[in-house]
């Protein structure tokens, strides 16, 4: 029994220096950014209202961190948050088999890719203090039964994907991943 504990007193500070360390603990925040802008991010994709909705969450997610304030404007601030979105699809990924006389097979699931090129800048200064050639983000949808309801659902997956690429690029910008 002496040996086990003196086997754990001599081990247990060994341990506090191991090399574990939390990912993503490092920030970009850079004392004298007060006000960010985003601008309407510039969208071909060809899907209406796309833009609005990506630029409007990302703003969202930047104030949820209460750091600065943040504008839709590029001027008059201390840095720049710019986004292109680059492709957005929609892509049949599961198929119902209708076993009528018809014998028609039909999409019931489909995925929603995003792909935006964004980056952040501090005004008056070429080199980013981040940025991403191809922001990838993607989400999943059921059309069920009705046919008819496959836009609504669509525009539930776009919500839901438009929260999370807001997300990824504000983790990416402000915590050092």
């Amino acid at each position: 029994m002496k040996r086990r504990t003196a086997l754990a007193t001599l081990t247990l500070p060994l341990l506090g220096g191991c090399g574990y360390a939390l990912v993503g603990k490092g920030a970009n925040l850079d004392p004298s950014i007060k006000r960010i802008g985003v601008p309407l991010f510039k969208d071909s994709s060809g899907r209406p209202g796309l833009d609005q909705k990506i630029t409007e969450k990302v703003i969202e997610e930047l104030l949820k961190r209460g750091h600065f304030d943040v504008v839709p404007d590029a001027t008059g601030v201390d840095a720049l948050v710019e986004g292109a979105i680059v492709n957005y699809q929609s892509l049949p990924i599961g198929f119902s088999d209708d076993r009528s006389a018809t014998n028609t097979t039909q999409a019931s699931r489909y995925a929603i890719v995003l792909v935006a090129r964004v980056k952040y800048t501090k005004t008056g200064v070429l080199e980013p203090i981040w940025q991403s050639e191809g922001m990838t983000t993607r989400d999943e949808y059921d059309v069920g039964d009705d046919p008819s309801a496959y836009f609504d659902r669509e525009e539930q997956a776009i919500d839901r994907l438009a929260i999370t690429f807001a997300r990824n690029v504000v983790a990416s910008m402000l915590e050092a991943f």
